[in-house]
């Protein structure tokens, strides 16, 4: 059947944990081996595979009559160039929704959910089957979208990375982060195991995880531990809005104009301070952070590790707001 356009859609997909595990272990009867003999559930592992494949196939199917279809696989993204008037539509999880945000450049973004049952999708509101009357619209630019406001990490050397959700800026491995961190113009050496800086769309992910670790901490020092006073009585320890906002979501919009920067473990000692771990990231609040690390220092996006760049010493990154946004059709 021939295509109504020749308008082209790049349809982004990833392996399953099916393809993952015959990838490690070479066919699917020594997975399957490997998974029951740990206790695993197989079928699921199968089901999941199933329904996955058959929701990437019905998408192709849709699309195909509606342009050009060339299927990217999520490992290519970072390498790959989409073209100014591509629609790109990815098929799996949340993650692979963000993970191809980060290098369009405009290009509208339609998230489909592969197994509702399985997936809550908050970046993914359609399904396979909606296709063909989504991407007209997206075609015809009358679908609505969503600015989504991405975060860029500058350096010194020129090298730059986007983000859609969060950048780390940190050690390669476990360990200590040594750098000295500058805001609101404001200056502290710290020790820590790195920073974190979300935009708005990773407020719910890594960010909220942050924050309710605070929360926890110090709810607890509040209702079971006591400090002493100027005078060397012992008090309550100050209860503040961490611990008084137990519990709920602190969260900020897609498309805000500002990040928010938190230092994950900070060390006090004679040499490094605790004094600047939380803040607000804006045009007039910029975040630098020069690294003190002679090696094995990186700043990585979105949790791709792999693709990282490296922040040793002499280094300074900049880190704000991104000149471009992501597009998110709706």
């Amino acid at each position: 059947m021939q295509r109504q356009t020749e308008n082209k859609v790049v349809l982004v997909v990833r392996e399953t944990r099916l393809e993952e595990l015959k990838a490690r272990f070479n066919t699917v009867s020594q997975a399957q081996f490997y998974v029951q003999q740990q206790g695993g559930n197989f079928e699921d592992y199968e089901h999941e595979d199933r329904v996955y494949h058959a929701a990437v196939q019905k998408a192709h199917q849709q699309l195909s009559l509606l342009g050009r279809v060339q299927v990217l696989h999520r490992t290519f993204i970072p390498n790959f160039i989409f073209g100014p008037n591509d629609v790109a539509v990815a098929v799996g999880q949340d993650g692979l929704v963000a993970n191809t945000l980060k290098y369009l450049h405009g290009q509208p973004l339609v998230g489909v959910n592969p197994d509702p049952g399985r997936y809550d999708g908050q970046l993914l509101p359609f399904l396979a089957r909606d296709m063909t009357k989504v991407i007209p619209e997206v075609f015809r630019r009358s679908r609505p979208t969503k600015a989504v406001t991405m975060a860029k990490a500058s350096l010194n050397n020129g090298q730059t990375l986007y983000a859609v959700n969060d950048i780390f800026v940190g050690p390669k491995t476990h360990g200590s982060a040594r750098y000295t961190i500058n805001h609101g113009g404001h200056s502290e050496r710290h020790s820590s195991s790195g920073v974190i800086v979300s935009t708005g769309m990773g407020s719910t992910g890594w960010f909220s995880s942050l924050v309710a670790g605070a929360r926890g901490v110090n709810a607890a020092f509040a209702s079971k531990f006591t400090t002493a006073d100027s005078s060397g009585k012992e008090v309550p320890w100050d209860s503040d809005a961490l611990a008084t906002a137990k519990g709920k979501k602190l969260r900020f919009a897609w498309d805000s104009k500002h990040l928010y920067f938190t230092v994950r473990e900070p060390f006090p000692s004679k040499t490094t301070g605790v004094d600047i771990v939380f803040g607000r990231v804006s045009e007039t609040a910029p975040l630098v952070i020069e690294s003190h690390m002679p090696e094995r220092g990186v700043i990585f996006s979105d949790g791709i590790e792999t693709d990282f760049i490296e922040f040793n010493s002499g280094s300074r990154a900049a880190i704000g707001v991104a000149e471009r946004h992501g597009v998110l059709v709706v």
